[in-house]
């Protein structure tokens, strides 16, 4: 299930309980465009999407510099990073190794 931010003050809320795929992305960003369609797919998680250009404090926050970027969250925890266009294989084997700690 994928979710958009709508405040920034949510963000905590929402990756606090489980696993969740946060995507850092931006509207104009080509591969942000491309990897939508995989996340939308993504069953096996919540993701959450996150616009830098809406929520740049947010993103500074996280040091986010590239995007897309992927950060995968445990009970509020970020556990894994990745950055660029990823397909859905390599989203669940990142999946797989989180949710087996």
């Amino acid at each position: 299930m994928v979710k958009h931010l709508e405040k920034e003050e949510d963000f905590a809320n929402i990756v606090q309980n489980g696993l969740v795929l946060v995507d850092f992305y931006a509207e104009w960003c080509g591969p942000c465009q491309m990897l939508a369609p995989v996340l939308e797919d993504i069953d096996f998680m919540e993701v959450l999407k996150v616009d830098t250009d809406k929520f740049m404090n947010l993103a500074t926050k996280h040091g986010i510099m590239s995007i897309p970027t992927l950060c995968f969250y445990k009970d509020g925890q970020m556990v894994e990073r990745t950055i660029g266009f990823k397909n859905q294989e390599e989203i669940k084997e990142i999946y797989t190794k989180i949710s087996s700690n």
